[in-house]
Order: structure tokens, then C-alpha cells, then sequence
């Protein structure tokens, strides 16, 4: 009788520090829990392959959407841009090829998942050249795709929303091999937590209104300005504030607690971010595909303030237009503004209930399910 030997599983992400790889670490969690006997492979599609050309262009895109975010919004889904360097990226492309090649004869993948656009293309280019039997899937972890993830090798897309299906029917690709399952986020955000018994873990006051402010891993966006803002409130409020790599704003955050009369708790990483928006009222945040996928699945309201061109300020579109987040441009008005939002527990709710609707927290469950199943 021949044996059949396990279902080997490529996932493929960008950046150590990422929502890219928190999805790709989130779906391999889930295909092992669904299927334990299922060879994994996960890593860094674009370290593996240009290892110093990552660190060049991380350190570029970080310069750019800190100090000349315009020239990001211009570059970003601009189809001009995108036709032009349609050969570079071909070459590109080509190039990785001697890279993949004992990765891929060696483990011999059934299914290549990848959580960002750039390994993406380089399996799906590999897959055509070699003809390989393995099929590719494109995990989008933004609300709104772009076209950096287009090509012809991509056998599935998995998206977050029916809007977002439906741009990509409108490029040519064919509805079936695009799946609706949302931005896959780790299990814990599923389950509904006691407030009260977390509140008295924390250390904070269950009847006094909790603001959580993130910056994503990197601790970017005006944090300081948040915390400021709340600081000078004069109703009682009390604030959660995940620096992140941002070791400036540690530094700063050690030194207010004898300087407010504010209740403020900060952690450099946190562990705990599904405790957290359990317990609080709302988030200061940037609007990225991960941080806004849990707050979803939390029911978490949303004070976005100057997203990033792009991806950010699209995702910001998303979660405005659907009544679960408000976008504040001017940082003066950041006070105010989650003044207004405790002042109005109707309007809180009826953000709350509006993300609630949007959340799928079984993304990663459903798209391991398939991931599976083909």
C-alpha cells in the first residue's frame, strides 16, 4: 500500500517585525492545530533571497513614510508606476530563481502561502518557470488590494472584504479563485474575556475609561501626541501604550508617571494585546491590516490619527466609511476628539457594534481549511 506522506506547506512573509509575519504565524498555527502531521516551512521570502537588498529597502521605506510620506502615497498602487517597472520586476523576479531552487527541490511544497506581495510574485514566477505541480496563495493583510499582487501564477487570493473581491474581478481575475476570509489574526482574539477580573490584573479602575494607544511594532505615528492629549483631559481617563521598537517613547513614558495624575501602564512588547483592547474603551492607533483585524474582532472603536499614505490611509477610508473608526489629521484636535467619543457612549456603541460585524476572527482557521483542502 503506498504511503502518502504529508502535506507540505510553504508560507512566505517579509520582515522579522511585521503584520505580515504575525498572518503567516497565525496560519501555521491554525494548519497545525487542524492537521498536526503537516510539514511547515515558514520564512523571510525577501531575506532569503536578497538578504542585503531587504535591508536596504527597509531602511529606505522607513526614511520615506517618515520624512517624505507624499512620494510613498504617489508610489503606492500608482498604475503608471506599476507598468513601468513591470520589467524590473520581472527581472527581479528572475533573479531569486537560483535562490528558490534548493529550498523548493528539497522541501517540495504542495501549497506556497504568502502574506505579502513581493514573495508572492517570486513563487508564483518560479512555479510558471519550473512548472511545478504547488499552487500559490496570496494572503492580503490590508483592506485595500493593490496591484503589486497581480500575477498569473497565483492560483488563489485571499482577501478581507467583498469590496476588495471585487476590485480584482474588475482586473481579470476570476471569482472562484478569490476567497473572502478576512486578515488572518491569532486565535485569542475569538474569545470574550471577564473585564473585571483583567482590569484588577492590570491595575486599572474598571469604571474609569481606558484608552489604548499602538503604533504597530515599530511604535510609529504621533503616540507622544496621544498621550499628551489625554494628559490634559480634565475627566478621568486611563491609558494603555505599547511602544513597540520606539525606544525614544519608552524613555519619555518611564519618566510620567510622578508627572500626571494620570493612571498610565506602557510595555515595550506586549503578549497580552487580546487583554488589553479587552479592557478598553478605545484605541489611538495606526490603521495597519493586523492591529485593525484585532480591534475588529474586539469590537474595539478606532481614533485614527495622519495614517500613513497608502495602504493607511486606504484601510482608514475602509473603517471610517463603516462607522467603526474616526480620523483625526490635526494632532490639536486628538484630545477633543476622544473627549467627544466618552462623552457619547450611544455613538462608542454603535462603533463597537459596527466592528464587530466587520471581524472575522477565524481568518486563519478558514484560510488553514483551505489551505488544506486544495
Amino acid at each position: 500500500m503506498k504511503e502518502i506522506r504529508p502535506k507540505r506547506i510553504l508560507l512566505m512573509y517579509i520582515s522579522q517585525v511585521s503584520g505580515h509575519r504575525q498572518s503567516a504565524v497565525a496560519i501555521q498555527k491554525s494548519l497545525k492545530a487542524l492537521d498536526p502531521g503537516c510539514e511547515i516551512m515558514s520564512l523571510n521570502g525577501f531575506g532569503y533571497a536578497y538578504p542585503l537588498i531587504e535591508k536596504i529597502v527597509n531602511t529606505a521605506y522607513m526614511g520615506v513614510i517618515k520624512r517624505a510620506p507624499k512620494i510613498w502615497e504617489y508610489l503606492y498602487d500608482n498604475p503608471k508606476i506599476i507598468k513601468a517597472s513591470e520589467q524590473l520586476k520581472q527581472k527581479v523576479h528572475k533573479s531569486s530563481h537560483k535562490k528558490l531552487q534548493p529550498l523548493m527541490e528539497e522541501f517540495k511544497p504542495d501549497v506556497v502561502v504568502c502574506t505579502q506581495a513581493f514573495p508572492c510574485g517570486m513563487a508564483a514566477d518560479y512555479k510558471m518557470e519550473h512548472r511545478l505541480p504547488c499552487k500559490v496563495v496570496g494572503v492580503l493583510t490590508d483592506f485595500a488590494p493593490h496591484l503589486y499582487w497581480l500575477h498569473p501564477g497565483v492560483d488563489y487570493y485571499v482577501v478581507p472584504s467583498d469590496e476588495a473581491k471585487e476590485r480584482y474581478v474588475k482586473e481579470g481575475i476570476a471569482p472562484a479563485q478569490i476567497k473572502v476570509f478576512g486578515i488572518p489574526i491569532r486565535d485569542k482574539f475569538a474569545s470574550r474575556l471577564d473585564r473585571a477580573a483583567l482590569c484588577k490584573k492590570l491595575g486599572l479602575l474598571p469604571d474609569v475609561p481606558a484608552v489604548l494607544i499602538m503604533g504597530g511594532g515599530q511604535g510609529l505615528g504621533p503616540m507622544k501626541d496621544a498621550v499628551k492629549a489625554l494628559m490634559g483631559l480634565s475627566r478621568p481617563v486611563q491609558m494603555i501604550v505599547i511602544a513597540g521598537t520606539n525606544v525614544k517613547l519608552a524613555r519619555w513614558l518611564k519618566k510620567m508617571p510622578g508627572r500626571t495624575d494620570k493612571k498610565i501602564i506602557f510595555y515595550d512588547y506586549a503578549i497580552n494585546v487580546d487583554e488589553l483592547m479587552e479592557v478598553s474603551t478605545l484605541i489611538v492607533s495606526k490603521p495597519g491590516g493586523m492591529t485593525t483585524s484585532e480591534c475588529l474582532a474586539k469590537g474595539l472603536p478606532m481614533v485614527i490619527v495622519d495614517p500613513i499614505p497608502g495602504q493607511e490611509e486606504r484601510n482608514s477610508r475602509f473603517l471610517v466609511r463603516s462607522g467603526i473608526a474616526v480620523r483625526v489629521d490635526d494632532k490639536l484636535q486628538i484630545g477633543p476628539k476622544i473627549n467627544e467619543l466618552l462623552n457619547d457612549p450611544p455613538r462608542l456603541r454603535a462603533m463597537r457594534e459596527a466592528a464587530l460585524k466587520h471581524g472575522r476572527p477565524e481568518a486563519a482557521r478558514d484560510i488553514a481549511r483551505f489551505v488544506l483542502s486544495i
